[in-house]
């Protein structure tokens, strides 16, 4: 029993030598760790004022500014792996890299696929910083671009963060990509109305909307003979941003229903003509509410 406790105690010896003996070590990382995280802010800065004279590109700017990041964790998490073990040499570093890629490979794989994917995102730039864009079902304004997501603010203030492999590999549509943007508008006209002159009163209203952009020019197209109208094609631009589409959009509803109430144009509802059956005709107006039909 004696033997045991003796055995114990020198074990516990041991350890509390070692302990010890490492102390100054683990002292050492842990103010090189703290150094390399101020450092990391740092050179952050200082990547992010020089980028910002040298380079136009937003989004190459931020991919500087996180490899700058990522290379001086390195560099201090390495120093503080040959503080820790003195006999580690360069080339040890570089074989345990090797002999461990594959493995790290298949455990990390997504982490390396939205790495890769994020830096061909921000340098090729599909989009910026700012613009509004639709990814899969998501639709908002980029809010960031880092290396291993892209988050979008959405209309409803709300962060949608997605992974940059699932960014890269699917189609994006940019709302903000040019300097204009074009909505398309329908409206039906009553078939007594003379055509030329509704285009000429619908085309005065719209241009003198605020918000429509006078180039490209608007244009109204007669399309088709419809059920109970004829019917309008109203194109015109506005500035690309969700907003302003918006606001510019119910303006001109508002400008095109009181230009047809002042020029005495008629915008029907739809018609429907039951035959009864003894082949005597009946108009009815109807109104659509949900599923059901009213007759009127």
């Amino acid at each position: 029993m004696n033997e045991l406790i003796q055995t114990i105690q020198h074990s516990l010896l041991g350890w509390v030598s070692q302990a010890i003996e490492l102390l100054p070590a683990l002292v050492f990382v842990l103010i090189v760790l703290l150094i390399t995280r101020y450092s990391v802010k740092l050179v952050k800065r200082l990547i992010k004022l020089s980028s910002e004279r040298l380079v136009h590109s937003i989004s190459l700017q931020l991919l500087l500014v996180q490899i700058s990041s990522v290379t001086v964790w390195v560099i201090g998490i390495l120093i503080a792996c040959t503080v820790v073990f003195p006999s580690l040499r360069l080339g040890d570093i570089i074989g345990l890299l090797g002999l461990s890629s594959v493995a790290v490979g298949f455990a990390f794989q997504d982490i390396f696929k939205n790495f890769l994917a994020g830096i061909l995102l921000l340098m090729n730039e599909p989009f910026r910083v700012g613009d509004q864009v639709i990814i899969n079902d998501y639709e908002g304004t980029v809010e960031s671009i880092t290396i291993r997501s892209t988050q979008l603010h959405t209309y409803q203030d709300e962060q949608i963060v997605i992974p940059n492999a699932i960014v890269f590999t699917n189609p994006v549509h940019v709302l903000t990509r040019y300097p204009s943007r074009r909505t398309d508008l329908g409206i039906g006209l009553g078939y007594d109305t003379p055509l030329l002159k509704a285009r000429e009163v619908l085309f005065d209203a719209l241009t003198q909307v605020e918000g429509v952009l006078p180039s490209p020019p608007a244009e109204i197209d007669i399309t088709d003979f419809g059920e109970s109208a004829i019917n309008f094609n109203i194109h015109y631009w506005t500035l690309p941003k969700k907003a302003q589409v918006r606001r510019t959009q119910t303006q001109v509803i508002i400008a095109l229903k009181q230009a047809c109430d002042q020029a005495g144009f008629n915008i029907p509802f739809p018609i429907r003509m039951l035959y009864l059956s003894d082949q005597s005709l009946t108009e009815t107006r109807s109104i659509k509410h949900g599923s059901n039909d009213r007759a009127l």
